[in-house]
């Protein structure tokens, strides 16, 4: 194994296609199969309105962010960013962060796995299938990062192909038979109306939205491993927000028609009782398998990201040394391995709260990937600006409205996470505040011991570069 503390070394295969995939499957996966449950427990048919306005505000991050990594393609991305452009406190904060948000998400896909195996073996502990799921897992994410984009790539096929068939089938059921009379836009209205718990209940899932869009944002952390960067990565961005946009707000318009909003829930997934409904023979099967398959991409995703995060602080003399070795085929094997306590997490949690053991586990994953969005936002007003000043390339993409879009981004995903105190999920902030305090204790503890770290990332270095 080499020791690669430039933050170079890592490989550059993967291409646009395998990029948007990648980003499809760490967004498409229980945030959309089981936490949309969640979300229409919370705001009933107007569940439509969160996810837009949801679609509305990864939209503006995304166009952040795809100026920003064009600029700068690597591992470490928004926290590379974040560290030039704010200070290198604000780095080593939103890539801990972000870290400890995907290690945490880890246990959120893996806890959905053993729900989801339930409907097969009932009988059988959800430890177990946590444990076996893992291993796989673990070894492909090992192997190399073009084993990976592989696995990642056709896991994301399964779940785009079985949505477009989950639309096609419900759109057939709802327009092309008259054999339901339980089904239809009425169920939007009924039952309390569209908006049974009012706009308060809608702002509420919007906040639950969010859990589903989180991932999209990593294909700034696939950039270093990205050919031809300048046009893969806005390319990929722009793609994985329209399609997800698209899928989410149909999908959930179909599954309110056919399934009345009160039997949501997180015991099985929406999408499996809608199969169970329409009362097609093996359907409901056919559908877990494919929930199923979107927990272990989104996993696979997340298994990804935390070790290339963990790469990048060690790259940058944040973390230990031989966080940032790589072996034979390029891949951070010691930061994955540290990465994976989001697993031991998540069996644990499992086996003493099997019950919440999902909600839980989303609760405390959600705080590190929004303060992250957060510092995105901000970072981009100042990246702006510098980099005008400093009379930086032309990039091949530019946020629009700047800096009006931006701000408004920042402010809607601030006062979403405030939301998030005034709701079940206010565990969220119960754990993300102390764990920003413990982290900004760290950070002076580690700057003291290593007076002599560069104040900015060796990719950064001048004008060069940008």
């Amino acid at each position: 194994m080499k020791n690669n503390n430039s933050g170079e070394g890592l490989k550059r295969e993967l291409t646009t296609s395998q990029l948007s995939m990648i980003a499809m499957g760490m967004a498409i996966g229980t945030g959309l199969f089981l936490g949309s449950g969640l979300a229409i427990g919370a705001a009933g048919p107007s569940v439509l309105l969160s996810y837009t306005i949801g679609a509305f505000i990864v939209l503006l991050l995304m166009g952040c962010l795809a100026e920003m990594t064009v600029a700068y393609p690597t591992s470490g991305s928004f926290g590379t960013i974040a560290d030039k452009y704010l200070h290198p406190m604000a780095g080593f904060l939103v890539r801990y962060s972000y870290w400890i948000a995907q290690v945490l998400a880890i246990g959120v896909e893996i806890s959905a796995i053993a729900i989801y195996m339930k409907y097969w073996f009932p009988g059988v502990p959800g430890v177990v299938w946590i444990i076996v799921f893992a291993a796989v897992l673990i070894y492909v994410n090992a192997t190399s990062v073009n084993a990976f984009a592989t696995f990642e790539y056709w896991f994301s096929m399964i779940k785009v192909s079985a949505i477009v068939a989950f639309i096609l089938l419900g759109a057939y059921v709802l327009f092309g038979t008259s054999g339901h009379e339980n089904v239809g836009a009425k169920n939007l209205v009924d039952h309390g109306g569209f908006l049974p718990f009012g706009l308060k209940g809608m702002w509420i899932a919007v906040f639950i939205s969010l859990f589903s869009f989180i991932g999209t944002e990593l294909i700034a952390v696939t950039a270093g491993e990205a050919k031809e960067p300048d046009v893969a990565v806005p390319k990929a961005l722009k793609a994985t927000v329209f399609r997800l946009t698209a899928f989410y707000v149909l999908t959930m318009a179909i599954m309110l028609m056919i399934v009345p909003w009160q039997s949501a829930g997180i015991e099985e997934s929406p999408f499996v009782k809608v199969m169970e409904i329409l009362n097609i023979p093996g359907a409901s099967g056919v559908m877990n398998f494919i929930v199923l398959t979107a927990a272990l991409s989104s996993m696979n995703g997340q298994l990804y990201a935390s070790s290339r995060t963990m790469f990048s602080l060690s790259s940058e003399r944040f973390a230990p040394a031989v966080l940032g070795k790589l072996n034979k085929k390029g891949v951070p094997t010691t930061a994955l391995t540290v990465s994976t306590i989001g697993i031991v997490l998540a069996a644990v949690v499992n086996a003493l709260l099997p019950e919440s053991s999902y909600a839980f586990m989303m609760g405390i994953s959600m705080f590190g990937s929004l303060f992250t969005w957060l510092i995105i936002f901000i970072s981009h007003l100042f990246f702006r600006r510098e980099w005008e000043k400093m009379g930086g390339r032309k990039l091949p993409v530019r946020m629009i409205g700047f800096p009006y879009l931006t701000i408004l981004g920042g402010l809607l995903l601030l006062s979403l996470m405030i939301t998030a105190w005034f709701t079940d999920f206010k565990i969220m902030l119960q754990f993300g505040i102390p764990w920003l305090l413990f982290l900004s204790i760290a950070y002076f503890v580690i700057k003291k011991k290593n007076p002599n770290r560069a104040e900015k990332s060796d990719v950064l270095q001048d004008k060069e570069t940008i």
